[in-house]
């Protein structure tokens, strides 16, 4: 049974900073690809940032040079730190979990399976 377990999130002023983590179980964790989506109120879902099985990493441009994935595959968690926060930050995030390939030249490709946690709320504040 697949499982993931996200934490972290909460209120912040804009310019802060916070670190989201995503507990994996039910997976081969070290061949998987990790993505985390965020969703705001009455906007869809969006991918914004993957890390594939060998750390390739990809963002959305909205977050690229604040937010940074990263793994720890002995612990079975992915996190994004999120810097320089800013109010349209504001959304519940996901993790994910999937297939990715990295072909080169920044084109990291994800495929993600249909496996969600709860979520986290980041809340941030002008």
């Amino acid at each position: 049974q697949v499982q993931l377990v996200e934490s972290g999130g909460g209120l912040v002023q804009a310019g802060g900073s916070l670190r989201l983590s995503c507990a994996a179980s039910g997976i081969f964790f070290s061949a998987n690809a990790m993505g985390w989506y965020r969703q705001a109120p009455e906007k869809q879902r969006e991918l914004v940032a993957v890390i594939t099985s060998g750390s390739s990493t990809k963002y959305v441009d909205s977050v690229k040079g604040r937010f940074t994935i990263s793994r720890d595959n002995a612990k079975n968690t992915v996190y994004l730190q999120m810097n320089s926060l800013k109010p349209e930050d504001t959304a519940v995030y996901y993790c994910n979990t999937g297939r990715g390939s990295d072909y080169g030249g920044g084109n990291v490709v994800y495929y993600g399976m249909p496996y969600w946690g709860k979520g986290t709320l980041v809340t941030v504040s002008s």
